[in-house]
C-alpha cells in the first residue's frame, strides 16, 4: 500500500511538471493493464489520438477508448514496447480522422492509410471523420434497381438491389471467401472497396492475386488489418473502409463494399470492451459490440436522394455452425437479407454451397417483375421440399404419386442442382440467369 501511495505521489508530481498554463495537452502514463494504457493529468475526449513517448524517444500512437474520473484509458495501435511509468502522453488530435482521395484506387492500405503494396502513399487531400456523417432516413433514395452480381443462385433466387446490405453467413471452411471472390469479380460496380479484417495474413495476398486480379484491383481499394494487428487497428480499418466507400458514393459512384469479416470486427470490439471493464453478456460480448455493428451497417445503402450507392456484403462466421450465434443474430436483424452457406452442400462438392432454406433477399419482391418472383419462389419451394424429404427418397420409402409437388421436385432436382452450381471462374449475367430459370420452369 505504501509503495502504491509513493508511486501515485510521484506520478502527481510528474503531471504537474507537464501541465501548460492554458490547457492540459500532455500527461503521464500511470499504468499498463492488459491491452490498455492508463494516463493521468491529461484532458482528451473519447476518440482522441495521442502519442506516448517511450524509452529513447520511441513514439507509440494510441487512441482514447474510455475514462474513469481523471484517468484516461488508451489503446495503442501497436505493441507498447519501450513505454513505462512516467512516460509522457501527448494529444495529437481531439478526434479520429482519416485522409481519402481518388488516388486510393488500385492501392492496398492498412487501417490508417499507410501503403502495404510498397508504393508511395496515395495523394489524399480530404481529411474526414472516420465515424462518417449519418444520412437522414427521409433523404435516402429507394432500392429500386437490380444489381447483377454474376452468380446464378443469387441473381435468380436471391436477387439483390443496388444499395442493399447482405450477409454471407456460414461456419468455417464452407466457401465464404470463394463466393466473396466471385462477387468481387462479377458484380457491376464503379468502385469496389474491400476490407480484410482479422483474417490470416497470407489470405490478403491470395485474395488480391487470385480473387481480385490486376484488372479488378484497378477499380478497387483494399484495406487490410490481419489478425496479428491490434484490436483497435482492426476497428479503425473497418471504419476506414466504410469512410472510403462513403467518399466515392458521395461523388455519385455505385460502390461495392465487401467486408471479411464482420465477426472478426465483433471480436476486436470485444477485446477492447473487456479491456476497459465492460461487463460480458451473450457469449462474452460486451454491450458495445451490439451498438457498433448496426452503426457500421447503417453507413451503407443508397445515398441522399439516390445520388450514388453503397452495396455492402459482409461475411459472418457462424461459430460452431450455430445460426443463432449472437453476431449472426444482430447482423440478421440489421441487414437487408442473408445468404446462408451449408456445410452439407460443401461436403457434397456443391459450390457455391448456398442453402436456400435459410437465405433471403428482403428487397427482391420490390425490384423484380412478378413473373420472375413467381418462378424464383417455385424453384425455391421445390428445392426445399426435396431437401426435407431427401432421406425418405434415398431409402426408397417414398411412393411416387403420393405428393404431386414432391414428384415434380424429384423430376426437376437435377436441373435445379445444375442451375445452383457454378464454377468460380465463370460469371453468369442477370439476363442469362432468367433464361435458365425459364428453361427449368417451362413457363
Amino acid at each position: 500500500m505504501g509503495l502504491q501511495k509513493s508511486f501515485d505521489e510521484e506520478v502527481d508530481r510528474a503531471i504537474e511538471r507537464t501541465k501548460s498554463p492554458s490547457a492540459v495537452k500532455s500527461g503521464i502514463l500511470a499504468r499498463v493493464v492488459g491491452l490498455t494504457l492508463e494516463a493521468r493529468g491529461i484532458v482528451a475526449p473519447v476518440g482522441a489520438y495521442c502519442e506516448v513517448v517511450g524509452a529513447e524517444n520511441q513514439l507509440v500512437e494510441a487512441e482514447v477508448v474510455g475514462f474513469h474520473d481523471s484517468t484516461l484509458y488508451l489503446m495503442p495501435f501497436s505493441e507498447p514496447t519501450g513505454v513505462g511509468p512516467g512516460s509522457v502522453v501527448r494529444v495529437i488530435s481531439p478526434s479520429s480522422r482519416s485522409r481519402v482521395g481518388k488516388d486510393m484506387l488500385g492501392r492496398v492500405l492498412d487501417g490508417r492509410g499507410a501503403p502495404l503494396d510498397g508504393k508511395p502513399p496515395p495523394y489524399c487531400p480530404d481529411l474526414l471523420s472516420t465515424i462518417g456523417v449519418a444520412i437522414n432516413p427521409m433523404e435516402r433514395g429507394p432500392i429500386n434497381e437490380v444489381l447483377d452480381v454474376g452468380v446464378k443462385a443469387i441473381n435468380g433466387l436471391l436477387t439483390m438491389g443496388r444499395g442493399q446490405r447482405m450477409g454471407l453467413v456460414a461456419g468455417s471452411g464452407v466457401g465464404k471467401s470463394i463466393l466473396l471472390g466471385m462477387l468481387t469479380k462479377y458484380t457491376q460496380a464503379d468502385v469496389v472497396v474491400i476490407g480484410l479484417i482479422g483474417e490470416r495474413g497470407r489470405e490478403v495476398r491470395e485474395f488480391i492475386s487470385e480473387s481480385l486480379g490486376s484488372e479488378g484491383l484497378k477499380k478497387s481499394v483494399v484495406i487490410a488489418a490481419p489478425a496479428n494487428e491490434s484490436p483497435l487497428l482492426r476497428i479503425k480499418a473497418t471504419e476506414y473502409a466504410h469512410l472510403i466507400a462513403e467518399f466515392f458514393r458521395d461523388q455519385g459512384k455505385n460502390v461495392l463494399l465487401l467486408l471479411d469479416s464482420l465477426t472478426r470486427v465483433a471480436h476486436a470490439q470485444r477485446e477492447i470492451g473487456l479491456a476497459i471493464g465492460e461487463p460480458p453478456t451473450a457469449r462474452g460480448y460486451p454491450p458495445s459490440v451490439f451498438g457498433l455493428l448496426p452503426k457500421l451497417i447503417e453507413r451503407a445503402g443508397v445515398g441522399r436522394f439516390g445520388f450514388g450507392s453503397i452495396t455492402a456484403i459482409y461475411t459472418i462466421l457462424a461459430e460452431g455452425d450455430d445460426p443463432n450465434d449472437p453476431v449472426v443474430d444482430i447482423a440478421r436483424a440489421s441487414l437487408d437479407g442473408q445468404v446462408m452457406l451449408s456445410r452439407d452442400l460443401a461436403d457434397a462438392a456443391h459450390y457455391p454451397a448456398i442453402d436456400l432454406k435459410g437465405s433471403i433477399s428482403r428487397v427482391m419482391q420490390s425490384i423484380v417483375k412478378p413473373k420472375v418472383l413467381q418462378r424464383a419462389n417455385r424453384l425455391r419451394r421445390l428445392w426445399s421440399l426435396y431437401q426435407d424429404n431427401q432421406d425418405l427418397i434415398q431409402v426408397g420409402a417414398y411412393e411416387k404419386g403420393s405428393n404431386p409437388d414432391l414428384d415434380e421436385a424429384i423430376n426437376l432436382r437435377e436441373q435445379i442442382s445444375t442451375f445452383l452450381r457454378q464454377d468460380m471462374n465463370d460469371g453468369v449475367d442477370y439476363e442469362s440467369t432468367l433464361v435458365s430459370m425459364r428453361s427449368i420452369s417451362g413457363a
